[in-house]
């Protein structure tokens, strides 16, 4: 039975302490200098493996400057290696992401286990996508991947697939965050079928023109732009077509600050934050407007043509 979170999570662990006190160090490196000595060059450095080749961009472009690498490489979330925005550069490169497959499974008519390397040779696409995180801050990043219905062809899924589920990996010996209690794990995410075989929503390999540092994902994870970030499962080992709406960590742990839609809607605040502002990084101080959808209300607000997203948030 999934375990609820009886308080909220720190406030430190949210909007981290580390912003401020290391601000100085952090827009140097957004500013093109480099955060890996105080980040953890080692664990950095052995997320990246070989180069992935020029690909053509064919997403609908932003007009916001892609986010500095190493910046983007240094400051996110990844639960399983900590709570601080830094701990995932700093453990993540614990992580054996080779060999690796992944497993799809459901109402499908053609089960089957995929490597990871299978999909490098799918036709591959850079997409510049803006990616915002719950806690109000976002970035900018062209990902490398291929649209998850060219997988979900690959399985043919019934007419009684609604759903997608996607598993992240259960490794405590490679991932000290999963020590913790504070999510049931696996990680595990979902979406609405018609949303995971939308167009824009990517199944990601890549990077920055390489392959996903671990510390983002590696070595494959989901991107769903118009969504806030932790619907983006990381480091995927199973994929379900489910017939019923799966019961997702975050849901599970908190379903009051975290519902199963939750896409970028500055109509509705989180519970203890508003989300009608944002934090473009580097800028960590100035905020502007939060754009409905992220900015991706023309390609997918007709995905919830009808529906109250006040109350499916």
């Amino acid at each position: 039975m999934p375990r609820l979170i009886s308080k909220p999570i720190p406030s430190s662990e949210i909007t981290p302490r580390e912003v401020y006190l290391n601000r100085r160090a952090l827009l140097a490196a957004a500013a093109g200098g480099s955060a890996l000595a105080m980040m953890g060059k080692a664990a950095f450095a052995s997320g990246l493996r070989r180069p992935l080749e020029a690909l053509p961009n064919t997403a609908p472009k932003i007009s916001d400057t892609p986010t500095d690498h190493d910046l983007a490489t240094s400051y996110n979330n990844f639960y399983e290696f900590g709570t601080s925005k830094s701990d995932p550069a700093r453990n993540a490169g614990t992580l054996t992401t080779k060999p690796w497959t992944i497993e799809i499974v459901g109402e499908v008519t053609k089960p089957r286990t995929i490597d990871v390397d299978q999909l490098i040779d799918m036709g591959l696409e850079e997409r510049i996508y803006r990616f915002r995180c719950v806690e109000a801050w976002s970035m900018v990043i062209p990902w490398i991947g291929l649209e998850f219905n060219k997988i979900a062809a690959l399985v043919e899924p019934t007419s009684r697939a609604k759903y997608v589920k996607f598993v992240t990996v259960n490794r405590p010996s490679e991932m000290p965050g999963l020590r913790s209690d504070m999510l049931d794990w696996p990680y595990t995410e979902g979406l609405r079928i018609d949303e995971a075989m939308h167009p824009l929503t990517l199944l990601t390999v890549g990077m920055y023109g390489q392959t996903l540092a671990n510390q983002n994902g590696a070595p494959v994870r989901m991107i769903v732009p118009w969504k806030y970030g932790f619907k983006s499962g990381k480091s995927i080992v199973r994929i379900e077509f489910v017939e019923k709406q799966p019961v997702t960590a975050w849901v599970a742990a908190n379903s009051r600050e975290y519902g199963f839609y939750s896409n970028v809607n500055p109509e509705v605040d989180h519970p203890r934050w508003t989300q009608k502002r944002e934090r473009l990084l580097p800028d960590f101080f100035a905020s502007r407007d939060t754009e409905k959808f992220n900015g991706y209300g023309e390609q997918v607000a007709s995905l919830y043509s009808g529906m109250d997203l006040k109350v499916n948030y």
